[in-house]
């Protein structure tokens, strides 16, 4: 599978803080991947990295096949687009406007994929309506087709759904789909809506102080957030003992709480209870999101 960004102890200091500790990370290409922390773990950091804003004190980084001290690396970020904090564009021109001043810049012989890129976003009937008018939704689409100028090989986006409506959030969710499965396109997602992150990711990162605690696929991240049966009990022990007869997997939460992988009858089980003199207390379906997931990994004192 070919790499479309890697790192190798990567390390950004500020002073006696440090950003970045001995970041290794890998995003093949045709994946999106999620990327996810708490603030201050180094998510920003990395992207302003990758985009040139900012430079390692130490450690390496290799970007669609350019080394990040290769005196072409420009070369490399002239194929990635990125929307980071909030879309960047002039307030008082039109999407189309923006998109060909965009163009301009890019040196690009001629603006005629402007009318696509506006019809692929969802602003193809905006007009000449000013950007400033645009509703949160509008402008995040307008920065990503923004982005989509020069047709880009990897798409970098910091909390693309943060601030909008449900609605907006699903616009943004499908054309994201959409240009990875039509265009091939390869994306970092930053995004502190882990449930929303978790319908669209292929590959995630999670980064805590600095470092990479652990990168999994989403079919990984799907067998550890399996569905489960999680039963409260009076007796811990007896519910293991039960669990060994039955050979049924089965995992210890606490002293009286355990999740069972498994399809059970109820019946069934409540008998084997009654014939050690044990009490089932609750019983119900559990299923493990993302953000109970991370949790668990990182601990949730403050935000993703």
């Amino acid at each position: 599978m070919e790499t479309i960004f890697s790192c190798e102890g990567l390390c950004k200091n500020y002073g006696k803080f440090q950003a970045l500790n001995g970041l290794n990370m890998t995003i093949e290409k045709g994946s999106i991947y999620g990327f996810v922390g708490k603030n201050g773990a180094g998510k920003t950091t990395l992207i302003r990295m990758i985009c040139g804003l900012q430079s390692p004190t130490s450690g390496s980084f290799e970007l669609l096949g350019r080394k990040n001290n290769d005196a072409d690396i420009s070369k490399s970020r002239r194929r990635i687009g990125a929307v980071v904090e909030s879309p960047a564009f002039y307030k008082d021109l039109s999407a189309r406007d923006n998109l060909i001043q965009q163009f301009l810049m890019l040196g690009l012989p001629d603006t005629k994929g402007v009318d696509e890129l506006l019809e692929l976003v969802g602003l193809a009937d905006t007009g000449k309506k000013k950007a400033r008018s645009f509703s949160l939704g509008m402008k995040q689409r307008l920065g990503i087709a923004i982005a989509l100028c020069g047709n880009p090989d990897f798409i970098i986006l910091d909390e693309p759904t943060n601030g909008l409506d449900p609605q907006g959030i699903i616009d943004i969710r499908e054309l994201i789909l959409r240009l990875s499965s039509e265009k091939g396109i390869t994306f970092l997602i930053s995004s502190h809506i882990l449930d929303e992150l978790s319908r669209i990711a292929t590959h995630y990162g999670f980064i805590d102080k600095g470092h990479i605690v652990r990168e999994m696929s989403a079919d990984e991240l799907r067998a550890e957030c399996r569905k489960s049966v999680r039963m409260k009990v009076d007796n811990i022990k007896a519910l293991a003992s039960i669990m060994e007869e039955k050979n049924i997997e089965y995992q210890i939460i606490d002293d009286s709480t355990a999740d069972i992988y498994s399809d059970v009858t109820f019946s069934e089980i409540a008998k084997a209870f009654e014939e050690k003199g044990a009490t089932i207390i609750t019983m119900e379906e559990h299923d493990e999101s993302l953000e109970a997931f991370y949790l668990a990994l990182l601990g949730g004192e403050e935000n993703a």
